[in-house]
């Protein structure tokens, strides 16, 4: 049996969603990068407290979508596997690229860039990757990638901001103790921990005090 992977390069569409208008009154503007198991379109319902006039959201969509168990009804979706990595984490970078052009963002604005859960990961991915000067990183019950070195991060000098629940069925005291002395090698005196009571669920009322 002569068994051969291989590979071929074409082009494709996907969808990203947006929440409210970018006008001359918008002040921020969020990319934000949702968790396995989601749709744009949902994810950006924790950002609908924000106020409208002030604050224009972008939600990427991850290409991989999937029916989720246990009654396969609803659709949901993910970023990133540990099968072919390294060429999907470019195809990831390669839409995000898309999506920045596509909206023609004006450049006195506030860029806040989040990653809640697997959203972390292509979030700093890509910002370490495009040397990306955003205004805020935030980082909500994520796991930084293992490839990425403070070195990645020395052009930042900005606000990072660590969110994660204190009961997260994801963590344990080791993986928090791993990741927040990683977070603070990378971001020094720019990282902001907050751990909050709760699981791993979005905060939204943590999201709503960052600007």
């Amino acid at each position: 049996m002569n068994l051969e992977e291989k590979e071929i390069s074409y082009t494709t569409t996907n969808s990203y969603a947006t929440l409210n208008s970018l006008t001359s009154h918008t002040k921020n503007i969020w990319f934000v990068c949702h968790g396995m198991g989601y749709l744009s379109r949902y994810f950006l319902r924790y950002f609908s407290g924000l106020n409208a006039n002030e604050n224009y959201i972008i939600a990427p969509q991850a290409q991989s979508k999937y029916y989720i168990p246990p009654k396969f009804k609803h659709v949901g979706s993910s970023w990133l596997t540990k099968e072919n990595t390294i060429n999907e984490t470019e195809n990831v970078m390669r839409y995000f690229d898309a999506v920045f052009e596509a909206e023609h963002l004006p450049k006195d604005k506030n860029l806040i860039v989040l990653g809640y859960s697997q959203g972390v990961s292509v979030a700093m991915r890509y910002v370490a990757k495009r040397k990306l000067n955003c205004s805020q990183l935030v980082l909500h019950s994520g796991g930084i990638p293992k490839e990425l070195t403070p070195e990645d991060f020395e052009f930042l000098n900005t606000k990072v901001t660590m969110i994660y629940g204190t009961e997260d069925e994801y963590l344990n005291n080791e993986r928090i103790s791993h990741e927040t002395q990683r977070a603070k090698a990378m971001f020094g005196k720019n990282l902001n921990i907050i751990p909050f009571k709760g699981k791993h669920v979005v905060n939204v009322e943590l999201i709503n005090t960052l600007i």
